[in-house]
């Protein structure tokens, strides 16, 4: 599967008890992910490369390149940008579609050097609020480093303000996704998604007011039981929206299954949440 075909989703589309109406929120989303596919599709002839070379090559040759790439990415989070930190970030994250997208190198090595990668990407530019997307799913799910994927969020999230960069608060709810499933730390998601929703409130961005609404919801079912299978199920929805790659959306759904929930696909491509019977 492509790169670009993994993240073409951008953010969350819809999530359980939220109205069709919903999706009006996407429409400037929707631009900045256009954009960015644009980039991915520029990737694709490189990309289709590499797997034909990954195929043949031997897991010791492929190995030795991703040394080869950790060595080139710890010098990128030391050497100065000279005012050019969002091109830094730019370069980096397309070297990263590269690195992820290379399924037959990564089943031959492994997505350890996901985080690295975002180390770069937000500390040079903690404005690209879908890099948090892509960090979640790629450190935490698929590198299983959930740790530092939270720890590069939180430290990226420091740059940020309520409505700066727009949306901002997309950010905080990814950041409380991944402290509630990956962690099972439920105190500090109920803190995030708190802070999502007054960052919501104070947004520009059209809906915020909704976002705030869900946002202070999920907090309010960790507040009652920090064992939520509701808040879990909730989140576990927003991973299945934003992602399209096979192994994340069927570890989506299984998750949701497991908590008492179940999901209906629907012919569109979309789906529908059924909760759990009891909390």
């Amino acid at each position: 599967m492509q790169a670009v075909a993994k993240w073409g989703r951008g953010l969350p589309k819809r999530e359980p008890g939220e109205s069709a109406g919903w999706r009006s929120l996407l429409i400037p989303v929707g631009i900045a992910i256009a954009g960015m596919g644009v980039i991915g599709l520029l990737q694709v002839p490189q990309l289709e490369r590499l797997k034909v070379k990954s195929q043949t090559a031997s897991a010791e040759a492929i190995q030795r390149e991703a040394a080869a790439e950790g060595v080139r990415l710890r010098l990128l989070k030391n050497v100065p940008a000279f005012g050019f930190e969002n091109l830094v970030a730019d370069w980096t994250f397309l070297r990263f579609l590269q690195y992820f997208g290379d399924e037959p190198a990564r089943k031959k090595s492994d997505y350890r050097l996901s985080p690295d990668f975002f180390e770069v990407i937000l500390d040079r530019d903690p404005y690209f609020l879908q890099a948090y997307i892509f960090l979640s799913t790629s450190s935490a799910l698929y590198a299983g480093q959930p740790e530092r994927s939270v720890a590069i969020a939180q430290s990226a999230l420091t740059s940020l303000k309520p409505d700066v960069p727009p949306g901002s608060f997309y950010a905080w709810r990814q950041l409380a996704i991944d402290q509630l499933l990956f962690l099972g730390d439920a105190q500090a998601a109920r803190q995030s998604f708190e802070t999502a929703a007054t960052w919501a409130e104070q947004s520009t961005v059209e809906g915020g007011d909704r976002i705030a609404a869900m946002s202070r919801q999920t907090a309010a079912f960790l507040a009652r039981n920090p064992s939520s299978k509701t808040a879990q199920v909730a989140a576990w929805a927003m991973v299945l929206s934003n992602v399209s790659d096979k192994l994340t959306r069927d570890t989506a759904i299984q998750r949701i299954k497991a908590l008492g929930g179940d999901v209906v696909l629907q012919p569109d491509g979309s789906f529908s949440i059924k909760t759990p019977a009891k909390d």
